[in-house]
């Protein structure tokens, strides 16, 4: 039995589905599995580098801050943060992220402050590595477009569209954009009592919504990724039904970028400590990319890599790296 052709989501969005004004005066849209026939394949570019379009792309963390919840500030020095950046890149990242804010709660940051931590080090990465693909982890336009002048490829706006700008920013700067959803919340607050009556139909419509607004604006159509940003202005409940509908992103056609690694949500999925998420977030990975997710933002990139190689080999377009068992 042949097995059918894996999804993707590299290319043009599907058309939008009617949608209509919910109490609070936003908008839902009710997405199903069978909407969309299938999902284009993969453009060979991202913010027009080449990339590769026979698995998922890996996208490596590097925290430039002295209080991140993961690392505890283990790449805050310049050496340490640029020897993080070459170890991604020997364990197969396609992309770094750099950010100079904490997502949480913590010591005020300004827009000063973060710049201090980013631009330099993204210049030194550029540098460095001329043709490796550098996204700003930032929500502020002004962070955004000095980081784009020294040489990034992609604005992270991990709090959906705070700063009206950035998608400006990304147009004239002919940067890529990630479109986020948080359910509105403020930049550096946690989740408090959210509810949705229907999760992924509001994060589909509004990272569809935002994606469609920012190619209106002159982003570059290469660079548009959409995020339904786990953790961000929701509970583990709600992170499980995204990852369950991540199909539903996946079939509006735009490339889906997902930020799972050693989150909250699979912590308390599994009752486990921060040291102990690595095989949830394999798993989601693994589940995700299965489904066609097309980016993933990870903290293990070695791990992540293999989890993709794998997911795309056996879905049967990547080839095994060596086939010597019953065939020597």
């Amino acid at each position: 039995m042949t097995a059918a052709p894996p999804k993707s989501n590299i290319g043009a969005a599907g058309a939008p589905t009617p949608r209509t004004p919910t109490a609070r005066g936003r908008y839902t849209a009710r997405y199903s599995r069978d909407m969309f026939s299938t999902a284009a394949a993969p453009l060979p570019t991202l913010c027009g580098k080449p990339v590769a379009t026979d698995r998922a792309l890996v996208m490596a963390i590097v925290n430039r801050t002295p209080d991140s919840f993961y690392d505890r500030g283990a790449t805050f020095t310049d050496a340490a943060a640029m020897a993080a950046v070459a170890r991604a890149v020997d364990e197969g990242a396609d992309l770094v992220d750099i950010g100079g804010v904490k997502a949480g709660p913590g010591a005020e940051v300004d827009a000063d402050e973060e710049s201090a931590r980013v631009i330099p080090f993204v210049a030194a990465i550029r540098a460095k590595y001329p043709d490796l693909l550098i996204s700003i982890d930032t929500w502020r336009a002004e962070v955004a477009r000095a980081a784009v002048a020294a040489g990034a490829d992609l604005i992270n706006d991990t709090w959906a569209g705070a700063d009206p700008d950035l998608a400006l920013v990304a147009a004239e700067c002919g940067a890529g954009l990630v479109c986020s959803h948080t359910g509105g919340a403020i930049p550096r607050t946690r989740p408090n009592r959210v509810r949705y009556a229907d999760v992924l139909g509001e994060v589909t419509a509004t990272v569809v919504a935002a994606a469609e607004a920012a190619a209106a604006a002159g982003v570059r159509r290469d660079g548009i990724l959409i995020d339904p940003t786990h953790d961000f202005g929701k509970n583990t409940h709600h992170g499980l039904a995204l990852l369950r509908g991540v199909d539903v992103l996946v079939n509006t056609g735009w490339p889906v970028l997902m930020a799972l690694s050693n989150k909250d949500f699979i912590g308390e999925t599994l009752g486990v400590g921060l040291s102990e998420r690595l095989e949830g977030t394999l798993a989601a990975t693994a589940w995700s990319a299965a489904a066609g997710a097309r980016i993933f933002r990870v903290h293990e990139v070695a791990a992540t890599r293999r989890v993709v190689d794998m997911v795309a080999a056996i879905q049967g377009i990547r080839p095994p790296a060596r086939t010597l068992r019953g065939l020597a």
